[in-house]
């Protein structure tokens, strides 16, 4: 299913940023994602998970560890105002908890918890949805993310007490000690690593109730803000997944969500996306489904997501993973 949360640039930013100067040019990195050098520029760009997650899958494929390097690079100040409202909290367990009560200004693809066992607290990352194939990728950087944040917001590294990871123990398991000098478990329930309980109560040293408030208020405003597009681009992509073979146009999409075409591209135009982007985005999604199921055929593949010819569904693939149909399902 795809995930139709909505984030910003700043892990696309940073993917591109880590391989400057190391010889895969921006567009070997962007390509099939639907993002352009040009929305670089805009930092009030908003891109889709799915986006995000191809450019990352891009990344994946020239360096298999990148999870870890990316990890280090997420500091708070990443995060906007969410992280001007961490930093100023009062307390490490302050800010951790006002971190759990916005995900969607975090951008994680993880259920977080803190779960505390009396002498220890595990900072949890479990129900992951996303594609499989970065499961590891993704452990890697949130667990690394989070640990970064706590280390910021103390102005010190948090002292580990142990790791745990879902997936197999990776050839470069030597690296985890860059992030995590503890214990560390692999084949795990879930992704998580814990502290001693009283860093909770720690004091932060950017501590200001002032600033702390209003940050906090205009974090529970962007919150619902952001939140709130969500459900209508979730809207947006249920009725264009029904639709898939006869695709309903702008117009006639417009209709059914209630409003005027000029109003759906105006709003499409404020989430950094396009009629056009939304609909090949479900395509894909659906094309994955049924070439990974090995069932139908490629050509009634085609007909059943809209193409009038396996010609234009092939070039359009291919342009959107890389690769053709026939080659992904191999």
């Amino acid at each position: 299913m795809l995930h139709s949360h909505l984030t910003t640039l700043n892990a696309v930013s940073l993917v591109l940023a880590t391989f400057k100067g190391q010889g895969p040019a921006a567009e070997v990195l962007l390509a099939g994602s639907g993002i352009s050098a040009a929305d670089l520029s805009h930092a009030d760009t908003r891109i889709t998970t799915c986006q995000e997650m191809r450019v990352c899958a891009n990344a994946v494929a020239l360096c298999r560890d990148i999870g870890l390097d990316l990890g280090r690079r997420m500091h708070v100040s990443s995060y906007g105002m969410l992280g001007y409202a961490l930093l100023t909290s009062a307390t490490l367990g302050d800010a951790l908890r006002l971190a759990l009560r916005y995900p969607a200004l975090l951008g994680t693809l993880y259920e977080l918890s803190l779960e505390d066992d009396g002498q220890r607290v595990w900072f949890c990352a479990r129900d992951y949805r996303e594609d499989t194939a970065l499961a590891t990728f993704n452990a890697e950087l949130c667990l690394v993310s989070l640990k970064v944040i706590c280390d910021d917001l103390l102005g010190q590294p948090l002292p580990m007490l142990g790791a745990r990871f879902e997936h197999l123990a990776p050839d470069y398991q030597a690296r985890y000690s860059e992030s995590f000098n503890c214990p560390l478990h692999f084949e795990a329930t879930d992704n998580a690593f814990a502290f001693d309980r009283q860093w909770l109560d720690h004091p932060l040293p950017l501590a200001d109730t002032i600033t702390h408030q209003a940050m906090a208020e205009r974090c529970r405003k962007q919150n619902i803000e952001f939140t709130g597009r969500q459900a209508w681009l979730g809207r947006v992509r249920q009725l264009l997944s029904a639709q898939l073979g006869a695709a309903p146009g702008l117009e006639r999409l417009a209709e059914q969500l209630n409003c005027s075409p000029r109003t759906l591209r105006r709003h499409l135009q404020a989430l950094g996306c396009s009629y056009q982007e939304l609909l090949d985005e479900q395509r894909f999604e659906r094309a994955k489904q049924w070439l990974a199921q090995d069932e139908m055929p490629i050509y009634q593949i085609a007909e059943q997501l809209g193409f009038s010819e396996t010609a234009s569904f092939r070039h359009a693939f291919v342009r959107w993973s890389g690769v053709a149909p026939s080659q992904f399902r191999a």
